[in-house]
């Protein structure tokens, strides 16, 4: 499976987000300067995380994205999902029923077996993503990294 860039982002982002205080906020640009992406873009991705409640978003001076909630009620499946979608990637077109080989339609009323392995495979990807919250990700880091997170997008108040 092949994932877009922007998952990448988005992912950090939300995952940089989980090491700040609660309430504390980080504006697009101080994400796309902390990462080094285009802020633009990134802006349109966060707006996808905002649309499915993951962030929330305010305006003004103190302004900018936070967890929708907790981080440890986030999951890396909401993440990817909000960018990326839910759909199965492999799509089966009965191609067993096609060509020269051509089944009978009588033979092929149940998912092939190919089918059915990668509709495992993406229901034990999706089970993964979802066993893995912001929270699980902040806690597997070294107490430095969350540190220099929260200096680097701190604001003076």
């Amino acid at each position: 499976m092949k994932l877009p860039e922007s998952c990448e982002w988005v992912l950090h982002s939300a995952a940089a987000l989980a090491q700040l205080p609660a309430g504390d906020t980080a504006s697009t640009g101080q994400l796309a300067e902390h990462f080094g992406v285009p802020a633009p873009y990134l802006a349109k991705q966060l707006a996808h995380l905002v649309r499915a409640g993951v962030l929330t978003a305010s305006t003004g001076p103190r302004g900018g994205f936070r967890l929708a909630r907790p981080a440890d009620r986030i999951t890396v499946l909401d993440v990817v999902e909000a960018v990326d979608g839910g759909a199965d990637p492999y799509q089966c077109r009965e191609l067993r029923q096609q060509g020269r080989g051509a089944a009978p339609a009588a033979e092929c009323t149940e998912p092939c077996a190919l089918a059915a392995t990668m509709r495992t495979a993406h229901e034990a990807w999706r089970a993964s993503l979802a066993a893995v919250s912001l929270a699980d990700i902040v806690g597997t880091l070294p107490a430095e990294i969350p540190d220099r997170t929260r200096r680097l997008l701190a604001r003076p108040r």
